[in-house]
């Protein structure tokens, strides 16, 4: 047998220590014995510094009465006034265990959420999550209290969806404080949260959000069945929800959108979309989606139509120059330079002079220092990384120059690529367009714009095979949707957009009442 073996075997022997020997189920329950569920408690979890037990004696009989939490993730003041101090202010208790532990549960706990358990493991998983437990000598039966707290990040103005204009409060990783904030934005008792625990060990709480009466009900059911299926360890991070029900793995482009803007959130779900919220992280995710909306920004809105339209067609060129401007570069320079007008094609020539290297590999040398050069400014504390981005972007393209490894135009063309990515307002799909970006240049390195025009035919293949939870990524392009133009390229005024998207195929289609208000 080997060492895990041998590590699994005793593993189980001293599971068998902690359960009862008169107990046949396979699911250890709360004892009537508090000393052997405060011993079950330490063996469980290894007996940690910060898990907190106090026993008391309550009663003329000095009945024994036990409260565990663990430090750091409750909230102190909340067990010191509304718990312990409730039953040291009472003067009579009930002679008898079953009688306490009913006072208890009915007249001493001045705290919201209380609920009764008899299995362990449950109480286990609630201490965990930072509520407190009550176990009563005599008594099969614990109570779970509610003391969720602990030292935690305030709402503060969200570091990746910033805005000129538009609402400074964002996530957090508290998840209670973030349904907080979509109900204070979304004030409609049409509103449902579903509560899921993800994570065979983690038990991580995540919620399903969305609006009853607008969201189609099978793209709501996928999303269940979806959430459902989830089995894995540990979930840190939303994104491990994101990649596990996608629809597609192994495409690029994402499926699911994420934020950390309840704002954005509560847009989503007004146009019959559902909502995930994990607990631990400031990052939601909202789904179904299409390519046009990963181009849209909440700032469209609060601003004046015009200067919204003009700011999401900015982005679509900012995409388009992303995507195709070095590939562009090479496929005119280094193998259809006719297409380039004369007096053009002879200053590019004459910047050219001395490179020893073809136009791809010049133009993959660049984008490779670009992409270390952007990784490096986000790895570093911010005010060092804005530094190492602009410093080492002109040290490095000035140096290339005058060494003669690389042309002055493609410096230029490089720098225009950044700064269109940079206009992406959906990180991830900036992401995308990166790695979309190289097989664009290696296709134009090789077959010129033939080669661009086949990968851009492959790409658009793959964009109409593609669904996020049954909807098309290409809607509203194809299939053709008439209603959503109104918002997908341009954004009309408000005025003139009265129905919900056609590609979610909502229940309740309209987005304005018979007055004209928006509802």
């Amino acid at each position: 047998m080997n060492i895990l073996g041998f590590r699994s075997f005793f593993g189980k022997e001293r599971e068998k220590i902690i359960i009862q020997p008169d107990q046949q189920e396979k699911q250890l329950k709360v004892s009537e014995n508090v000393q052997t569920n405060t011993d079950n408690l330490y063996n469980i979890l290894d007996n940690p510094d910060d898990l907190k037990i106090r026993t008391l004696s309550l009663g003329s009989k000095d009945i024994k009465v036990a409260f565990a939490f663990i430090e750091g993730i409750v909230d102190a003041q909340t067990i010191h006034e509304s718990i312990l101090g409730n039953l040291e202010q009472q003067d009579q208790l009930p002679e008898e265990s079953d009688p306490l532990f009913e006072h208890i549960y009915n007249k001493s706990i001045a705290v919201n959420d209380v609920e009764k358990t008899n299995s362990f493991d449950a109480m286990t998983n609630s201490l965990l999550s930072g509520s407190t437990v009550i176990m009563i000598d005599g008594v099969a039966c614990a109570m779970i209290i509610e003391t969720i707290g602990g030292e935690q990040r305030a709402i503060e103005e969200p570091v990746s969806d910033t805005l000129i204009r538009g609402p400074r409060s964002g996530f957090v990783e508290n998840i209670q404080t973030n349904l907080a904030l979509i109900r204070r934005r979304a004030k409609d008792s049409d509103l449902r949260f579903k509560t899921y625990n993800v994570g065979t060990r983690s038990k991580t709480t995540i919620v399903l959000a969305y609006v009853e009466g607008i969201i189609n009900p099978d793209y709501l059911e996928e999303a269940k069945k979806r959430i459902e299926s989830i089995d894995i360890d540990i979930i840190p991070e939303s994104g491990y929800i994101e990649e596990w029900i996608e629809d597609s793995f192994l495409s690029p482009f994402p499926q699911i959108s994420n934020t950390e803007r309840p704002d954005t959130v509560v847009a989503a779900m007004m146009q019959g979309k559902f909502a995930i919220i994990v607990d631990g992280t400031p990052f939601a995710l909202f789904a179904p989606i299409d390519f046009s909306n990963l181009l849209q920004s909440p700032e469209d809105y609060y601003e004046r139509w015009l200067l919204g339209s003009l700011l999401r067609i900015l982005r679509y060129f900012a995409a388009f120059n992303s995507i195709f401007l070095p590939a562009l570069y090479i496929a005119l320079i280094g193998l259809q330079p006719g297409l380039v007008p004369t007096h053009l094609a002879f200053s590019i020539a004459g910047t050219r002079e001395g490179v020893p290297f073809p136009p791809i590999v010049e133009a993959i040398l660049m984008v490779i220092t670009m992409e270390m050069l952007q990784e490096a400014g986000a790895r570093l504390p911010q005010t060092i990384g804005q530094t190492i981005g602009i410093v080492g972007g002109l040290v490095i393209g000035e140096a290339a120059v005058q060494a003669g490894v690389v042309s002055p135009i493609m410096v230029i063309v490089i720098a225009l690529t950044a700064i269109s990515n940079f206009a992406i307002p959906t990180y991830s799909v900036a992401i995308s367009f990166r790695i979309v970006r190289f097989s664009f240049i290696i296709a134009a390195g090789l077959f010129g714009l033939y080669g661009i025009v086949l990968v851009y035919i492959m790409i658009n293949i793959h964009f109409v095979n593609l669904k996020s939870f049954g909807v098309p990524y290409s809607s509203s392009f194809a299939p053709f949707y008439p209603s959503d133009w109104h918002d997908i390229i341009v954004r009309t005024p408000l005025q003139t957009i009265k129905s919900r998207p056609g590609s979610m195929d909502t229940i309740d289609n309209t987005s304005v009442n018979n007055k004209g208000e928006r509802s």
